[in-house]
């Protein structure tokens, strides 16, 4: 008899996690893994940031914090979203939890009930699903593609809304697809969404400042829907903090009363040190982080334009975060070097092992026909790490 409970026993494990346990695991016994599953810059955090933190062991900010987070804290990060979001939320509007992860699973928690439906845009990062089901919701996945830049049209979203419908979860820059939803693009669904005022969007923008458009735009922005719009986000990705662990909400103040509730009887307030950090970091200005933007840029360019020379592979053009979400559905059906792939499991299997290149299949995602490749490493490791795919898969019966 399994005593553990039901609960554990249907949740998933984190794929991009248990990918990179696996490239580790191989690394170990020796093999030339190039590990390109984990959703990490590969810069170090920023001296100007570690010199905060320095200066808080030294002054001594050792005692538990505040449950919410650090007062000063929770003014600077409505400084940044002023400053780069044009939104105007108070102190008493902010929560600061121990990373992003932590905020959305508070939201699903103080949110959902037993049958409440999120829409979910498919590709979706892997762990919305998971969270919402864990907080008793129902995902509904409303699936896109490639050919439409990984992007839920109006339409779309109107389809997918029913009686049960309670929120609405997405990412923009998107994790896995790099995709970003432009104003009019948000404006368009916002206008869906006026016509069912129950429905409550989380927005999350942990890759706002990983973005090659030029432009970005948070769905709180747009006329009337600050009121209804939970804002995620925290300094992992675009400050390189990952192991600092700290994200933020911005949410209308019953959302941030409940989610401080919640976290005051699980995990209690975040971390001390890191959040003094955070505070040196929300307040300076984003174009310190303009040399890790623009290796990230280059990055991409390059990767797409290698993706592009493996034949069977469709790619689009993210504009942001660090990722690329290829479709490599023409491979399914295909037998490689003796191999038969049936579908991305397989495909990102075969790469690992044939090609000694740790990815992560799109199934993960919520779209079963993608793999996805983190290009947060050099360019010299991803030239050779698609040199390798594009080897592994060169047979004639793909080519054909």
């Amino acid at each position: 008899m399994n005593p553990l409970s039901d609960r554990i026993n249907s949740l998933a494990v984190s794929q991009t996690l248990a990918m990179a346990a696996k490239a580790r695991e191989l690394k170990a016994q020796g093999k030339d893994i190039i590990s390109l599953s984990l959703g990490e810059p590969d810069f170090n955090t920023p001296d100007f940031i570690k010199e905060a933190a320095k200066k808080a062991i030294d002054e001594n900010y050792s005692t538990y914090t505040p449950v919410e987070g650090y007062l000063e804290l929770k003014e600077a990060i409505c400084r940044k979203f002023k400053r780069d979001n044009n939104l105007d939320y108070k102190p008493s509007q902010i929560v600061v939890s121990t990373g992003a992860k932590q905020s959305l699973y508070n939201i699903a928690q103080v949110m959902l009930n037993d049958g409440d439906e999120v829409i979910l845009p498919a590709p979706y990062w892997v762990s919305y699903y998971e969270i919402i089901k864990l907080s008793g919701g129902e995902p509904v996945v409303v699936k896109t593609s490639v050919d439409s830049d990984f992007k839920m049209t109006p339409e779309e979203l109107e389809a997918a809304i029913t009686p049960k419908t309670k929120m609405m979860w997405f990412s923009s820059p998107c994790n896995p697809s790099g995709s970003v939803y432009s104003r009019e693009e948000l404006t368009a669904l916002a206008r869906v969404l006026e016509k069912h005022p129950n429905i409550y969007v989380v927005s999350d923008e942990i890759y706002e400042h990983i973005n090659f458009s030029g432009t970005f735009c948070s769905i709180a922005s747009i006329p009337g829907m600050f009121d209804r719009t939970i804002t995620v986000n925290g300094v992992a990705k675009a400050f390189a903090m990952t192991g600092w662990r700290i994200g933020y909400i911005g949410a209308p103040e019953f959302i941030a009363k409940a989610c401080t509730k919640i976290q005051g009887q699980v995990t209690s307030g975040a971390n001390s040190i890191a959040q003094r950090a955070t505070i040196t970091a929300v307040d300076a200005d984003p174009k310190v982080l303009k040399y890790m933007v623009d290796a990230f840029h280059s990055r991409r360019d390059l990767v797409v334009g290698l993706i592009r020379e493996i034949p069977g592979m469709k790619i689009n053009v993210p504009e942001g975060a660090f990722y690329v979400f290829p479709d490599v559905s023409a491979f399914f059906g295909k037998t490689l070097n003796g191999v038969k792939i049936n579908n991305a499991d397989d495909f990102s299997m075969y790469l690992l092992e044939h090609a000694n290149v740790a990815t992560v299949t799109g199934d993960a995602f919520g779209n079963p026909n993608c793999i996805r490749f983190s290009y947060a490493t050099s360019e010299d490791l991803l030239k050779e790490a698609l040199r390798r795919i594009k080897e592994a898969v060169a047979t004639s019966e793909v080519l054909a």
